[in-house]
This record gives C-alpha cells, sequence and structure tokens, in this order.
C-alpha cells in the first residue's frame, strides 16, 4: 500500500470541505440520520451512530447540529427516508470509480451520476463491474504532525485494538481493519488519545492505474468535481494513481 497515501487527497478535500461546509455537514447529517433510524439514537448502544459522530467532530461539525439531528431523526417519523445506492463505472484511461449515495429520489441521483460519468467520458457499468477490483476495509489515517507516537508505538497499539493492517507514508500513518472490527479500533484508539484526520470505512484499490494523456486526466477530474459536489453523494472512490 506503501505510495499510495490518501493523505494528499484527504488534505485537498478538507481544504474544498472548509471553503464549503455546509457540502459536508449535509453529508454527515444523512450519516447520522441513517444511523439513528437503523440502530436507535443512543451512541452508547448504536457504533454505526458513533462513528458518525466522531466523523462529525473530525469535521468540526458544532454539538449542537450534532444533537439536533439526531433529536430529528429520532423524533420525526415523517422525516426524509434516505435509500442507499451505489454506483461502478470507468472513467477515461481505463480508472474504475464506485459512488455511493444516499437519497430522496433515486431518479435524480441516478441522471445525475450518469451525467457526470457522460460529460468526462465515463460510463457507468452494472452492479458488480468494478467492485471487484476493491477490498472493503475500515482505514484510519493519522497525521504524523499531530501524533506524538512513533510508528512502531502506534502500529502495535492499532494491532493490539484489532487491526489487521499499519503502512507508514511519508506524512501519515494509516491503519487498515476489516469492516466490522473498524468501530471497535477507532474507539480504541480514540481513547488512547491518538488524533484522527479521517476514520472510515472505504473501498481500497487491489491495483492502481496510471493515466498519462492530458486530455484523460481532465475528463476523470471533471467526472470526481461534478460528483464531489453533488449533496446526494457520500463517498466516490476509484484507482486512479494521481
Amino acid at each position: 500500500m506503501s505510495g499510495h497515501s490518501k493523505f494528499s487527497n484527504i488534505k485537498r478535500k478538507k481544504e474544498k470541505n472548509d471553503a464549503a461546509k455546509g457540502k459536508i455537514f449535509t453529508i454527515i447529517g444523512r450519516e447520522i440520520a441513517v444511523a439513528v433510524k437503523e440502530g436507535g439514537a443512543d451512541p452508547a448502544s448504536n457504533s454505526k451512530l458513533r462513528d458518525a459522530i466522531a466523523k462529525a467532530k473530525a469535521n468540526n461539525m458544532p454539538n449542537d447540529t450534532i444533537d439536533r439531528g439526531i433529536k430529528k431523526a429520532a423524533g420525526d417519523a415523517n422525516a426524509v427516508n434516505y435509500e442507499s445506492l451505489t454506483y461502478e463505472g470507468y472513467g477515461p484511461g481505463g480508472v474504475a470509480i464506485i459512488v455511493d449515495t444516499l437519497t430522496d429520489n433515486k431518479n435524480r441521483t441516478a441522471a445525475n451520476v450518469r451525467a457526470a460519468f457522460t460529460k468526462g467520458g465515463g460510463n457507468v457499468g452494472a452492479q458488480g463491474s468494478v467492485s471487484y477490483l476493491f477490498d472493503k476495509k475500515g482505514q484510519i489515517i493519522v497525521d504524523k504532525e499531530e501524533c506524538e507516537m512513533d510508528a512502531d508505538e502506534l502500529m502495535m497499539a492499532a494491532l493490539d485494538a484489532g487491526a489487521e493492517d499499519f503502512a507508514e507514508e511519508e506524512e501519515s500513518y494509516e491503519i487498515y481493519t476489516a469492516p466490522d472490527d473498524f468501530s471497535a479500533v477507532r474507539e480504541a484508539l480514540e481513547a488512547a488519545g491518538i488524533p484522527m484526520l479521517e476514520a472510515e470505512v472505504t473501498m481500497i484499490p487491489q491495483t492502481w492505474v496510471e493515466v498519462a494523456d492530458e486530455e484523460n486526466v481532465k475528463k476523470l477530474n471533471r467526472i470526481l468535481d461534478m460528483l464531489d459536489d453533488d449533496d446526494d453523494v457520500q463517498g466516490v472512490y476509484h484507482n486512479w494513481d494521481e
């Protein structure tokens, strides 16, 4: 996994989010609402809600905004129900792309996702057409500058907590878990006072694709930018070696 850190992408994404907090708050707000409807409003008994709250705090969402979102989802039987849909396809240069969405209007979302692929010279495929190229993993990223532990200490703490793998990159440490172990590992590291730049269940590419053609690079960026700007899109995963 070395050499393919998400760290620079995360920093870029966080910078974009800093300029548009409304977007990331919308994404996390939907995750909180879905977590509450699926497992209840008590974080102590709802690990998915605990993970969503941790993500909210990592993105500087105010506590009162988090609390309002939980109470609204728990108390309003007529609150909007979001449907989870995943789209798969290819961008220019054979780059595989997976798009996770939460939507209250699947026709709108499908049209928007297809438009992003089409305008970027890609195409949406059938379910399973590219997901076999990825492994679903919990991923925790720790900024070296923010972490007081050295690599060996952090690795042992992560493995003791149940992590599967550990990697040291130039600017970050990356911890990988099985999806079912993610919450327990994240909470153990949080309890140990380890600052996490990002913690999520994500899709890790098995192989990476290099794109040399400048026109294809522009088209890929157009697809990703359009997807990033869509409020229904919760996450985008790809195997482009940027």
